[in-house]
Order: structure tokens, then C-alpha cells, then sequence
């Protein structure tokens, strides 16, 4: 499957000024030659050099395009093989015509991420240089580019080869001691803790990134919350910028579930407008209320609104202490209008949550909000530090982190080499699985089969 010649549009679909046809394979040069005549017809092909000439139909000899062609030669291509790049007029029909004309002589049509998926067998990158280039393609903010960028180049890839080759190196010491007793090689105890120690806390780190990183590329979930006729919807179409959700005067307008994306500075967010929490009339309020409770205990953090323009009443109380324990802020709308709400109380009932006044129809403070947003929820990131963008990832990790554990658990209650340093050898093939060295058909799928154009 991967020795056969094949063909793609490396462009977003649509019309443009240019659109690119890339071949990757033996018969790459061959294929092309079939429906590309160079316009002088004395050049011959050389290597990474521009070719200007005609694109026409072998059977018919009519003549459709004008257009660059370079040819790259392996080994020192992205795939590691012969490639081709045809650069085209970005035509929709052109570019499906060379892909017919292509496959009818040899090539077959890659499937989604099926150059970068040979780059990775060919052993040009691995797993998380093919998760990195993915990230690059699909990223939503500068920062995102630059993390995804560093680990294309290898940054990640490297530090994992890092934290595996100190696991590799303590174990060798290990069973040294273990295999050759008589030779009176010895590593202590306390080297073995600080090694492992050491470890732990990188790996730490790097799981705890994670955070940061789902925040620059899934985006933290967000739910509105809060009695009916608080505001919700207006503060949902606030934040969005345009009305996406149905605002009347009347309670109870809501009651099915809203999400739409926003990105403050470099973090995205998922909005989730919902039905008010009260005892419902009916059945669709009950069925409204139920998934906005379901919205609630999945979403990462809670915008909890409550009427300033209302008495302090059992029911904010009551909704405080429902959510205190998730990362909540809580929003008194309404405040364009006289306040009624005991603010002094309300600091009492939600002792260390963050409270900030904002009217969402006035756009009072909303600014300050997105601040706000970005303090309560989004972890701060040390320059420098390097940062997981995949759950993969981090559960990989995190299994690492457990065997770590288990291992000092075991050192330090006393078993002997002979059994911690079989709890230490499992770590290898998680690691093997980080970076793709060990493969995964499942993961292999994931990764490559997401790939949206080009690579």
C-alpha cells in the first residue's frame, strides 16, 4: 500500500489564484510526464527546479492549463520519496481534471493525512511531529502556531527522548547490580530516588501543561448559568458578538442548549447557553432544565449570573453553593438598573469566588470580563515551558507517571531490585507509544485520518 504512487490536492477547495496537485511515490516523475510537455521542449528535468509548461489530456492532446512543475527527489523530500508539486490555476474543475488524469496513469488518490502518514514510516518525524504538524494546519491563534511550530521542528520529541533515555540509563544501572553481584557494581538506594524524582517532576509538569494547551486548541467549556430571565442569552450574544440566541422579555425563553466558540487574546472558550435553573411547569422547562444541569457538570468552569436588579433571595444561595467547588465567577448583571442585591452578603455566602458587575445589554464591563475569564480559568504559562496540546498524550503520560510512582513506592518500602525494576521496565513502551515508535493502527487512524488539505 505504501509503495504505490500517490496523487492529492494540496490546496482548501474553492477557487484561487493558485491551486497545487503534489505525487509522492516511485512513478511520481513518470505519471506527471504523461500529461506535463514543457514549454521549451529541450529542458529536461533537474531536480527542485522550476519547470514552466502545458498541461494537456494523452488521449485528446487538448491542452487545459499553464502551469510550474518541480520535481523533489528522494530521499530528502517530506515523504522520503519522489515527489512531485504541479502548480496549477486554483480551479476547482482544473484541479479535479489533473487528479483523473493522474490516476489513470498509475497513481491512486491518498487518503486523508497519507503524505505525512509516509514521512512518518519512512521515518522522517514521528507521532508527535505528525500531531504538531496537524496542530499547525488547524491552529486559532498565534500562540498555538508557535508551540505547534517548535514541536514539528522536534521539541517534544526530544524531550520525551530525554525522560526516556534517563529511564533507560538507571535501569541498565540496576541490572548491572542485579546481573553481576560479583563485579561490586553498586548504585544506591538515594541515586535511584533522586533520578526517579527528578523524572516525576518533569513529567509533572509536562501533564499538568495540559491545561494551558487545551485552553490554545479544544478550548475550556464555559456554561451560563443562572436563574431564568437573569441575562444569559444576552451575555451569550455579548461575548459573541452578534445574536445568536433568541432574547425576549419573558422568562423561560431558552430551553434548549446553545454552544458557539470564542477566543479571548489566545484561548478559546465554549459558550453553553441553557434553560434557567427553577422548578419547571412543564415538560420541555423539565427537559430543558435536566440538559442544562447535564451542560453544567461538563463544562470545565461556570459564569454564574445573578439579577442585581433583584433582593438577595434563598435561590442565589442556593445556586452558590451548588457550583462552589468548580472554578466559577459570578456576574451581577443587570447593574445599568438600581441595585437591589446585598452585595456585602453575597461576598459572604461566596467567600473566594471572584465577583464582577456587568450589565451584558449595555455592555458594561465586558471587557473586563474577558480579563476576568482569562485569570479565573486559563492556567499562566512560563515562558519557555513546554506544552501538550492532546489528550493522548497526557494520558500516556500520566500512565508513565503512575509506574514512576509505583516504583518509589516500592524502593522506598524496601523490595529488593528484582521487583521495582520490573515496575520501572513498563515505562518503555509507553514512551515507545508517545513518539510512535511502538504503533497503534487506532492511533495511526486518529492522527493522519484528521488531516483536513494538503499533508
Amino acid at each position: 500500500m505504501l509503495d504505490d504512487t500517490i496523487v492529492a490536492i494540496s490546496t482548501p477547495p474553492g477557487f484561487g489564484g493558485l491551486g497545487i496537485v503534489r505525487l509522492s511515490g516511485k512513478k511520481s516523475l513518470a505519471v506527471v510526464k504523461t500529461i506535463f510537455k514543457p514549454k521549451h521542449r529541450s529542458f529536461t528535468f533537474q531536480s527542485k527546479k522550476l519547470v514552466l509548461g502545458f498541461l494537456s489530456d494523452p488521449e485528446t492532446q487538448d491542452v487545459f492549463d499553464e502551469v510550474y512543475l518541480i520535481f523533489f527527489p528522494a530521499p530528502h523530500t517530506y515523504t522520503c520519496e519522489d515527489m512531485v508539486e504541479i502548480n496549477c490555476h486554483g480551479s476547482p474543475v482544473i484541479l479535479e481534471e489533473v487528479i483523473r488524469l493522474c490516476v489513470k496513469a498509475g497513481a491512486r488518490h491518498a487518503g486523508p493525512g497519507e503524505f505525512t502518514l509516509r514521512a512518518h514510516v519512512n521515518g522522517r518525524i514521528d507521532i508527535l511531529q505528525a500531531e504538531a504538524i496537524r496542530d499547525l494546519i488547524e491552529a486559532v491563534s498565534m500562540t498555538q502556531v508557535k508551540i505547534s511550530f517548535l514541536q514539528m521542528e522536534g521539541r517534544l520529541s526530544r524531550r520525551a527522548r530525554e525522560l526516556r533515555a534517563r529511564i533507560i540509563h538507571l535501569l541498565s544501572q540496576i541490572e548491572a547490580v542485579i546481573e553481576f553481584p560479583e563485579d561490586g557494581l553498586r548504585v544506591t538506594s538515594k541515586q535511584i530516588l533522586t533520578t526517579l524524582e527528578k523524572t516525576i517532576l518533569k513529567i509533572k509538569s509536562l501533564v499538568k501543561s495540559y491545561d494551558i494547551g487545551k485552553t490554545l486548541s479544544e478550548g475550556m467549556i464555559l456554561a451560563i448559568a443562572g436563574r431564568p430571565n437573569v441575562g444569559k442569552s444576552t451575555l451569550f450574544n455579548t461575548l459573541l458578538d452578534y445574536d445568536r440566541a433568541i432574547v425576549t422579555p419573558n422568562a423561560g425563553t431558552t430551553r434548549d442548549i446553545l454552544r458557539e466558540k470564542i477566543t479571548i487574546v489566545d484561548s478559546v472558550f465554549t459558550l453553553v447557553d441553557m434553560a434557567g435553573l427553577a422548578d419547571a411547569r412543564n415538560l420541555v422547562e423539565k427537559e430543558g432544565v435536566r440538559r442544562g444541569k447535564k451542560a453544567i457538570a461538563e463544562a470545565d468552569g461556570i459564569l454564574l449570573m445573578v439579577d442585581a436588579a433583584e433582593n438577595t433571595n434563598k435561590e442565589d444561595k442556593k445556586l452558590i453553593t451548588q457550583f462552589k467547588n468548580k472554578k466559577i465567577i459570578i456576574l451581577l448583571n443587570k447593574c445599568d438598573l438600581p441595585i437591589k442585591k446585598d452585595i456585602n452578603r453575597l461576598r459572604t455566602i461566596a467567600s473566594g469566588i471572584e465577583i464582577l458587575e456587568i450589565s451584558a445589554l449595555k455592555k458594561q464591563n465586558i471587557d473586563q470580563l474577558r480579563q476576568v475569564i482569562l485569570k479565573t480559568f486559563v492556567p499562566e504559562q512560563k515562558k519557555g515551558e513546554d506544552i501538550i496540546l492532546h489528550l493522548r498524550q497526557k494520558l500516556l503520560l500520566e500512565n508513565i507517571l503512575t509506574i514512576l510512582f509505583n516504583t518509589k513506592t516500592m524502593l522506598l518500602d524496601g523490595y529488593s531490585e528484582e521487583y521495582y525494576v520490573e515496575e520501572l521496565r513498563a515505562v518503555l513502551p509507553l514512551f515507545g507509544q508517545l513518539s510512535g515508535e511502538i504503533r497503534s493502527e487506532e492511533i495511526l487512524h486518529d492522527i493522519f485520518g484528521r488531516f483536513c488539505v494538503g499533508k
